[in-house]
């Protein structure tokens, strides 16, 4: 690591690499679980949104080492740095899309707060995931009218 900003930028890259893979599962988990009347547009919704970031997942993490720090890795070190919670199979549909909905504004928080003192290449990698939650974000309020 070559110096302190770097590892301040490091360090809020973990964060957001945390928060995004924590939404992740919490969207796929729904895309399984959610039903009703909206059951298949809500599948088809949430399988867009993880697909999505299980891509984004893999280019934070990448940004992590090329700063020269280890990305965090496992369900306990994620644990230890996201504040996202585990989903609940048994919400309604609507209740699951309120819940990513500030999934998501928390991750677009989360991105904002790893771009300060961020490089070119990484504001670029952050910026590309604050547009990411914006759009899902949209969608989820757009889907709950």
């Amino acid at each position: 690591m070559a110096d302190a900003k770097q590892e301040k930028v490091a360090a809020g890259l973990s964060k957001l690499l945390a928060d995004t893979y924590a939404v992740y599962l919490k969207t796929h988990g729904y895309h399984w679980n959610v039903r009703g009347p909206n059951f298949s547009s809500l599948h088809s919704l949430f399988m867009t949104h993880y697909t999505e970031m299980w891509a984004a997942i893999d280019v934070i993490a990448e940004r992590i080492r090329a700063l020269g720090a280890l990305a965090p890795q496992g369900y306990a070190a994620f644990g230890k740095l996201s504040d996202i919670k585990d989903g609940d199979p048994t919400k309604s549909a609507d209740a699951m899309l309120k819940e990513l909905l500030a999934d998501h504004e928390a991750l677009i928080a989360s991105a904002k707060a790893a771009r300060e003192d961020a490089d070119d290449v990484t504001a670029a990698v952050i910026d590309d995931r604050v547009d990411a939650h914006q759009k899902h974000a949209w969608m989820i309020r757009a889907t709950l009218g």
